[in-house]
């Protein structure tokens, strides 16, 4: 009887060990998450912008986050006061958000933007940095 208490015992544990390894996630830090620009430069005038949100870590496209900040100026050229609105727009695919907005000057233009990725604790926040181009 206790030969086979013992077998049951055995055989649960490898069924617990298997099914930790197969169902507990890979553990992200909010600092493995970036947003890149899908192109650095964009043509003046009614544009629209898009931004890739990836996982550093493994290499991949992040859907479904909330983008919760944007802000879209032309700090660096020194005019942090000449911002434009930014309006949401669907996106093509999974992890790429887009934004229509009038960048009326050619030159260099900052976006500014914030997200919070489900099941994460914080913010992923970048400046990416642009060229308006004529």
């Amino acid at each position: 009887m206790k030969q086979s208490n013992l077998k049951c015992a055995a055989a649960a544990a490898l069924i617990s060990l298997a099914s930790i390894s197969t169902v507990s996630p890979t553990l992200a830090a909010i600092q493995d998450y970036e947003f890149q620009l899908v192109e650095s430069e964009i043509k003046k005038g009614e544009a629209v912008i898009a931004v890739r949100l990836i996982n550093k870590v493994a290499g991949k496209p992040v859907p479904n986050a909330v983008i919760f900040a944007t802000r879209l100026d032309m700090a660096p050229d020194g005019m942090q006061e000449m911002a434009t609105k930014m309006t949401p727009v669907p996106s093509p695919e999974p992890g790429i958000y887009q934004f229509k907005a009038n960048l009326s000057m050619a030159g260099g233009w900052q976006l500014s933007i914030g997200a919070k990725v489900q099941g994460e604790t914080g913010s992923v926040e970048n400046k990416l940095v642009f060229r308006a181009v004529p």
